[in-house]
């Protein structure tokens, strides 16, 4: 008779945390204007796509990115395939830092993830302004990217908690 393993469960529902996290952080567009905090908004899905696609590049798979990609253009309401397209640059971008990169730091992580969010938030915004004629708010477009960029810190250092602790895998990189 087979028996189910309770340790097997829990490895592989672990292994699928950061495809979770990414879906809800996509279908969740949450504002933070209902809690009195006008200047506070930020791009998880950044975050999690990049961390995961630079420190453990199996967890994140690019169809489960590009698939996201798309469930967030419906939600946010921009036209289709271009939220897959920045997320993929992402992808991009951080498997060429982790390709080059011969003793990663935290600050060079940053440092490389706050230019790869000012290129990504540009090339959106030339893309929606320009050829979409979608209206944008730069002064909230960099608030969102200063944001994204202070919580990588924080949001990196969970997610290397959650790896080595809960999930006991240790950091390939």
């Amino acid at each position: 008779m087979y028996k189910i393993d309770q340790n097997n469960f829990i490895h592989r529902l672990y292994r699928y945390i950061p495809i979770i996290l990414l879906f809800i952080s996509v279908l969740n567009e949450f504002d933070f204007n209902n809690l009195g905090l006008k200047y506070f908004s930020f791009n998880f899905s950044y975050i999690l796509i990049f961390y995961y696609s630079l420190k453990k590049s199996e967890s994140l798979g690019y169809i489960y990115i590009f698939i996201a990609g798309l469930f967030n253009d419906v939600v946010v309401g921009v036209p289709i395939g271009l939220s897959s397209l920045m997320y993929l640059i992402l992808c991009v971008a951080a498997s060429y830092i982790r390709n080059i990169t011969l003793r990663p730091s935290l600050i060079k992580d940053c440092i490389f993830f706050l230019i790869t969010i000012l290129i990504i938030n540009s090339l959106l915004s030339i893309i929606l302004n320009f050829i979409f004629d979608f209206k944008l708010d730069y002064y909230e477009q960099l608030i969102n990217i200063i944001w994204t960029f202070l919580l990588y810190f924080l949001f990196s250092n969970l997610f290397d908690f959650f790896e080595h602790r809960l999930a006991g895998r240790n950091n390939a990189r």
